[in-house]
């Protein structure tokens, strides 16, 4: 196809979807020549995964906005983990708001009924051949990659950089990969660096995911029912089925708050980061992942409430519009959460009022406090979702 015919078919594309005209369409597609027909663009979103999978499934002709994809891939959940390595000077902390553990690409494509196509290499000259193939058919292709190796992503902590993070590449221009990520894209990467950061992922085995579109009917009210019973399971767990469970959903959230609050053992948080250098970090991871990393802004809450309430209408159930109250209501707990830790949103967190006063025990407390009220929403919450899958 020539290049005046794939920016034509782009036009043509986009006047289906928005109505626009000729002139107008054309004016928004010239600048992503090399896209694959069908795709709907980059740019602003709320939940990266949600958005990247959106775009997928639109390309493929399943239609959904971005707070139907973040239901359908499980929406929220709650893991607490703190992990001590001897080369680290203060404990390590992540908190991943959103659901977890299953993939979010496979939750949202497996309770839609679609199945992806996934293939898998054992180098990265078989891998590349296998993209420029999905690229050549008009599939943009999902790829799980090492996010310290790609080029636009700078500063990545040594510890996360070779940890699975998914981009989709949507395109090929002039010898690069036009890849969707964060805002700003697409996003130009050669083939040696798109390898390298491919390859350094590397229990990923070159893994990259197509989709088709369905072979039958997509029965949405469906999966939607399949994803609220895995939210609100999981959200009670257990999710593992072992010891670790604890540390998931509103478990998970329980233990957070005894941490805080603990003021003896070793493992509470006044042994774990009362020191002023370990607190500024604590209260700056604390605040990122609960805004941008493994999470949508105020812990994915109000997105997920948007889901809920959209299900409502979907499902004819009304308990869902309780649901979504009471999930908007943990959202706002889990922004008090961010504005006590500094307010970090990806950049730089100024020092919480206790911490910069000397008395991070009494910001402990303090946000204690605002994990038991999420939790207790969030317990209401489930009971609304169950009601109305009853």
């Amino acid at each position: 196809m020539t290049e005046q015919k794939k920016l034509k078919a782009h036009v043509r594309d986009r006047m289906a979807r928005t109505g626009e005209s000729y002139t107008t369409a054309r004016r928004h597609v010239a600048h992503i020549l090399g896209v694959v027909p069908g795709y709907p663009g980059f740019g602003a979103f709320e939940h990266r995964p949600s958005t990247l999978a959106r775009r997928l499934l639109a390309q493929a002709g399943v239609d959904v906005d971005e707070p139907m994809a973040c239901g359908l891939g499980g929406g929220v959940g709650f893991l607490y983990s703190i992990f001590e390595y001897k080369a680290v000077d203060h404990p390590l902390l992540t908190i991943v708001a959103q659901h977890h553990p299953m993939p979010w690409l496979e939750a949202v494509t497996t309770h839609l009924g679609i199945v992806p196509d996934v293939q898998h290499s054992s180098g990265a000259k078989v891998a590349l051949r296998k993209l420029d193939d999905a690229l050549a058919q008009g599939r943009s292709a999902h790829l799980l990659v090492a996010r310290g190796h790609l080029p636009w992503h700078t500063g990545v902590d040594p510890m996360e950089a070779a940890e699975p993070y998914a981009v989709v590449v949507a395109g090929v221009d002039g010898g690069d990969y036009l890849v969707d990520d964060v805002p700003g894209g697409p996003w130009r990467i050669g083939a040696e660096d798109l390898a390298a950061a491919w390859a350094a992922h590397r229990k990923g085995r070159f893994e990259i995911t197509t989709l088709g579109p369905p072979t039958g009917r997509v029965d949405v009210p469906q999966a939607v029912r399949r994803a609220l019973t895995l939210t609100s399971d999981h959200l009670t767990g257990p999710v593992l089925g072992h010891a670790f469970d604890v540390n998931f959903g509103l478990s998970g959230m329980a233990k957070l708050s005894a941490e805080l609050r603990e003021p003896r053992k070793k493992s509470g948080w006044r042994a774990r980061f009362g020191e002023s250098a370990a607190s500024r970090y604590a209260m700056s991871r604390l605040a990122e992942c609960l805004t941008t990393a493994y999470t949508a802004p105020a812990g994915t809450r109000p997105l997920y409430a948007g889901f809920l309430d959209e299900a409502a209408a979907l499902l004819g159930a009304p308990q869902l519009k309780d649901a979504a109250a009471a999930f908007a209501a943990s959202g706002d707990q889990w922004q008090a959460v961010v504005d006590l830790a500094g307010g970090a949103t990806g950049a730089e967190a100024s020092v919480a009022a206790g911490v910069a006063t000397g008395n991070p025990a009494a910001t402990f407390d303090a946000i204690a406090d605002h994990v038991d009220a999420a939790a207790a929403r969030e317990s209401e919450g489930v009971s609304a979702i169950r009601a109305a899958l009853a």
